[in-house]
């Protein structure tokens, strides 16, 4: 176990072995055991071949897949500061792991706190943090048991629906492009990084033709 006086982090072998305090250990493993079963497995509703998500198995068979919490069960940590002290120890974690194995480095932050029915707090969240997350190079996801955000395959199919609310952070990889093309921030700095050649007048032409397409399929 790892942490501080916001989060605590817990690999997923700690997380099989009992090594979690009991307040977070039902969560954490119901968590991880949804993990192994959904998230490593096709869907039919999914709308292509493959896992729902490609990098948990080798996440997890690497070791490399890790879960989180509040240190305070009572609502006392802000999940703001949460997220900013998770993100300092995921960029700690990744500069201990070989480059070629920091895109499968994943942690969860489980937050059993937040309302079940509702998850308008955790997509705030999600987006407040996102442009910050996206800039630096990373992801921030949410996952909920209520999440309405449609599949990127099939519109129908809610993809990032869990048992307990939740924040998923990995590295950006050149595939995400997708989750990005929604807003020009996003988009700019995915380019950035990614196409780093591109002239900016040419790259800033890109990005509006990318996010007005996006939209225009959206509402078609």
């Amino acid at each position: 176990m790892i942490g501080d006086d916001k989060v605590l982090i817990w690999t997923a072998a700690e997380v099989e072995n009992g090594a979690v305090p009991a307040e977070h250990r039902p969560y954490t493993r119901e968590i991880l055991a949804w993990a192994g079963r959904y998230l490593v497995s096709p869907h039919p509703e999914l709308g292509r071949n493959g896992p729902v998500c490609p990098y948990t198995q080798p996440s997890l068979h690497k070791g490399l897949f890790h879960l989180a919490a509040l240190t305070a069960t009572d609502g006392g940590t802000d999940v703001r500061d949460a997220i900013e002290s998770l993100r300092s120890w995921y960029e700690r974690l990744s500069a201990r792991i070989s480059p070629a194995d920091r895109e499968l480095l994943t942690i969860l932050l489980v937050l059993p706190q937040l309302d079940y029915h509702d998850s308008t707090g955790l997509d705030a969240l999600q987006r407040e943090a996102k442009d910050k997350f996206v800039n630096d190079g990373l992801m921030i996801g949410q996952f909920h048991p209520v999440c309405d955000q449609p599949g990127l395959w099939n519109e129908k199919f809610k993809a990032l629906r869990a048992p307990v609310p939740l924040l998923a952070i990995r590295k950006l990889v050149v595939f995400d492009l997708p989750f990005l093309m929604d807003d020009e921030v996003h988009a700019e700095s995915y380019l950035r990084r990614f196409a780093p050649d591109i002239p900016p007048r040419i790259r800033d032409q890109l990005v509006k033709r990318l996010v007005a397409t996006r939209k225009s399929l959206q509402t078609a």
